[in-house]
């Protein structure tokens, strides 16, 4: 199967096979000659001498200024190298590529109006790993992602750096060593390639496939929670959430039906005095449904944005060149934020279910332990959970309901999109430690029903936990036992089905 950039619909899932070379991807000659189309609209344009944004003018607050026809490719340089002025840490190169990979979808549309020959070196640098640089900060997300936009694509002129393993080195340097030489960008080829929101989109993409395991993670712990508590399994019936059916409560519902199948442990509390669970029990359809509401909006989102053109200006026709805003980021920067929110709200009610497991009830001993007193047992590792817990209601501040005015008050209202997708990231890493501590906790009290069996994806899990880390008797140091826990969750390596 090869993927056709510019022709075929890009999803969340192609996108990540591309990335990890599982999916071949070319331009074909439809794509092509579109983009040879699009490339002598923008000439015609330049010998007519009319003045349109970014291809014969100044950018920004200078749009007044008209530029030369001799001097327009070296003021798409000059854009290029202004506009790398990114700070902090670079992001994972895995980003970089992803970030490509959506830039040469949509230069590959036809409305952008750059070259074959640059869009096609861009290729070469993904199908060879060539990884450019990248600082995370510096995006106001409108105007697009100017600054990570143009650290990308700096190797293109021999300027800026590429990652060789867990080394930089300077782009110059790989160039020659690939034997390419350094391009000239002609008119509207820096626009093109640094107006656009793929550094948003690069990091929503890297998020929803994050956050789509730990939904199902959630699920699982949730279950092995509510199993070592010996909770009930009437709250999530069919009956009761086809009466309210929202997409993911009745998604989840489905799924604890399936996590709790052929469980001799699990019970419905009509036999015994216990009227109903706390809500972090019950509840889970209702709370881990709306986290996956969120999901499903940003997703559908950003599989738009990933077939869409978002640069500026877009050029339709040889008389017609319109400078819009297609490069604001809010449609993602909104749906960020509440996806954070729902992130965030994964970790907090699996918080709450390690402190109920700890507190003794039910048949369970206080903080898991027999030898309570002289041992600790699970006590302190829920004040990790709580403070991961805070870290991520802190992150959940929406950088889309800030915009500080830039360029003069030509670009007056901004989304700070960037800034709501590191930050999804960021909650999304906590929530993988949360999940970890609870599924630690949940295996240990799973060995005090025995020898009550649980369902056969339950048990799975629970062999797998066992592998890495024993059961607790005495205190012993859990540093080694939480890592490995993380490190399950991050290799996904629990079954989630």
């Amino acid at each position: 199967m090869t993927f056709k950039y510019g022709i075929d619909h890009l999803d969340l899932t192609k996108v990540l096979q591309i990335a990890n070379n599982e999916l071949k991807a070319v331009i074909n000659n439809q794509a092509k000659s579109k983009i040879i189309t699009s490339r002598k609209r923008v000439n015609t344009i330049i010998q007519k001498n009319k003045a349109v944004y970014g291809i014969n003018t100044g950018f920004g607050p200078l749009c007044d200024v008209q530029i030369s026809p001799e001097e327009t490719n070296l003021l798409q340089k000059n854009l290029l190298i202004t506009h790398a002025v990114g700070v902090g840490e670079n992001i994972d190169k895995q980003l970089s590529k992803i970030m490509m990979i959506c830039k040469v979808h949509t230069l590959c549309q036809g409305f952008s109006g750059v070259r074959l020959k640059l869009i096609e070196r861009i290729l070469y640098f993904i199908e060879n790993d060539l990884l450019p640089t990248v600082p995370k900060q510096g995006s106001v997300g409108a105007s697009g992602d100017l600054a990570p936009l143009s650290h990308l694509f700096l190797p293109l002129i021999g300027e800026g750096d590429f990652w060789v393993g867990d080394k930089i080195i300077p782009a110059k340097e790989i160039l020659q060593e690939h034997h390419l030489e350094p391009l000239e960008l002609h008119a509207k080829e820096g626009l093109g390639l640094i107006n656009g929101t793929q550094f948003i989109l690069a990091h929503t993409i890297l998020g929803l496939s994050k956050m789509k395991y730990l939904l199902d993670l959630a699920d699982v712990s949730g279950a092995m929670s509510i199993e070592g508590y010996k909770g009930s399994a009437s709250p999530f019936k069919e009956a009761l959430h086809s009466i309210r059916p929202f997409k993911g409560s009745l998604h989840v519902a489905k799924r604890m039906r399936m996590l709790f199948k052929n469980s001799q442990n699990i019970t419905s509390h009509e036999d015994c005095e216990r009227v109903q669970d706390p809500y972090s029990m019950r509840c889970i359809p209702q709370v881990h449904g709306a986290s996956r509401n969120a999901f499903y909006h940003l997703k559908e989102l950003a599989e738009i944005e990933m077939n869409s053109v978002t640069d500026n200006p877009i050029i339709l026709s040889e008389t017609e060149a319109i400078s819009g805003g297609n490069f604001h980021g809010q449609p993602l920067a909104m749906a960020l934020d509440y996806c954070s929110i729902a992130a965030s709200e994964l970790g907090n009610i699996a918080d709450r279910r390690c402190y109920l497991l700890l507190e003794g009830k039910y048949g369970l001993p206080r903080l898991l332990t027999k030898s309570g007193g002289l041992n600790s047992g699970f006590m302190i590792p829920q004040y990790t959970t709580a403070a991961l817990v805070t870290e991520n209601k802190s992150l959940c501040f929406p950088p889309s309901a800030d915009s500080i005015p830039t360029s003069l008050g030509q670009e007056d209202h901004v989304s700070m999109g960037s800034i709501s997708g590191r930050k999804l990231n960021q909650i999304l890493e906590n929530l993988e430690k949360i999940l970890a501590i609870e599924l630690l906790y949940a295996a240990q009290s799973l060995e005090f029903r025995r020898p009550n069996t649980f369902s056969e994806i339950i048990e799975e899990n629970y062999k797998i936990i066992r592998k890495k880390v024993d059961k607790l008797e005495d205190d012993r140091l859990l540093k080694d036992d939480i890592n490995n826990m993380i490190q399950l969750v991050k290799t996904q390596e629990i079954i989630v089905k």
